[in-house]
């Protein structure tokens, strides 16, 4: 199996892992993306990204990372709290009046953030709504909260990307996907985001799904909470491979990019917020986005969860980063994440086209970060 890319003498064990990866764990395509203080060393990628046509993945491969996109649309609320713009401890409906119906009037920017909202559904969305974002925040704002707000923590699965999304367009004026294009993206000389031109479709790795992946089976389970909280999406991981899922806003689960766009980004975190002279966060949001919420079992997924504002933070096996338990990030459903270990400063990201079994990151991902810090 070619691969591709840069591994510095230090980190050869993560090409050795990553290699290994292939000939034994059935890895399909993949990048993995390394950053010590500071300074990218590793970058390596290889494998196919289209099992169809045989494609090769490239260096400039795009692939849908899922919900690693969830983290990103959290630093873009972030970024307005910084700002001044929002107010952490402010009722969201300030900001969004329509959000104040079925008992949501008192929930704050920081529960929203938190995964403290109890706002985990989206009943009144059809089927097959997913893409239209007016009518999932429609249905959104006539939601109400499925338990008291601040009293139990639970991973907004699917409705954390519209939240945050739709506060930002309120504050800003730009949509989710224009404000982390010009307020991150660019910043930072990083290809990731929501919503893929045609170009860029043409370079996107195909999804594998996983008949092994426990969240792709319990979305198709509708009497599942999963299946609940996901019913306006079809069931199976083919859905990533549509046109019209790739071109659409959903920042909760289509956030499209590869290891070296999302390793940047927590390596900028991992310094308290910037990298080659680039700024995206103040030390304070950094410091504030890795304050824990809760530790717990979730009431989305029932997994054990650490939580902070907007990213998981370290806790093995469910999602694991490394052996600092003050490491943050965000994994996506098919193993795919990025994190920062702020103590070591190491950022670390994978992105795979076959989905994981399991409901964790999967034995790729798990082996790759074992290398990093052997």
């Amino acid at each position: 199996m070619q691969i591709d890319g840069i591994s510095e003498p230090a980190f050869e064990a993560v090409r050795a892992a990553f290699e290994e990866n292939f000939r034994t764990r059935g890895e399909v395509g993949a990048a993995v993306c390394v950053y010590k203080d500071g300074r990218k060393v590793v970058d390596l990628w290889g494998g196919i990204a289209d099992l169809e046509t045989g494609r090769a993945w490239a260096r400039d491969t795009l692939v849908c990372m899922m919900s690693v996109g969830k983290g990103m649309a959290g630093l873009c609320v972030h970024q307005l709290i910084d700002r001044g713009e929002i107010e952490v401890d402010a009722p969201v409906a300030r900001y969004w009046p329509r959000f104040a119906q079925n008992g949501k009037e008192a929930i704050t920017v920081g529960q929203l953030l938190g995964g403290l909202a109890g706002l985990i559904y989206a009943d009144a969305a059809p089927e097959n709504s997913i893409l239209d974002w007016d009518v999932m925040i429609d249905a959104l704002e006539r939601q109400a909260p499925e338990w008291k707000p601040g009293t139990q923590g639970a991973y907004h699965s699917m409705s954390a990307g519209f939240l945050l999304g739709e506060l930002v367009q309120k504050v800003d004026g730009r949509r989710i996907d224009a404000y982390f294009r010009d307020e991150i993206a660019r910043k930072l000389g990083i290809e990731y985001g929501y919503g893929l031109d045609d170009e860029q479709i043409a370079r996107t790795a195909r999804i594998v799904p996983n008949p092994g992946s426990t969240t792709s089976n319990a979305i198709a389970d509708r009497s599942s909470k999963l299946g609940r909280a996901w019913k306006a999406r079809p069931a199976g991981g083919h859905y990533y491979n549509d046109d019209a899922f790739r071109r659409a806003i959903v920042p909760s689960t289509n956030g499209h990019g590869n290891a070296r766009a999302v390793a940047r980004v927590y390596a900028a975190l991992a310094q308290d917020g910037a990298i080659d002279g680039a700024r995206i966060l103040s030390p304070a949001a950094v410091a504030r986005l890795r304050t824990q919420q809760w530790d717990s079992i979730c009431g989305m997924t029932d997994r054990p969860y650490r939580y902070g504002m907007g990213v998981f933070l370290n806790k093995p096996p469910m999602v694991p980063m490394g052996p600092n338990p003050n490491s943050f990030g965000h994994p996506g459903a098919g193993g795919a994440i990025g994190f920062a270990d702020p103590d070591n400063n190491i950022a670390f990201s994978f992105s795979p086209n076959f989905m994981c079994a399991g409901a964790a990151v999967g034995d790729r991902c798990e082996s790759l970060i074992e290398a990093v810090y052997a």
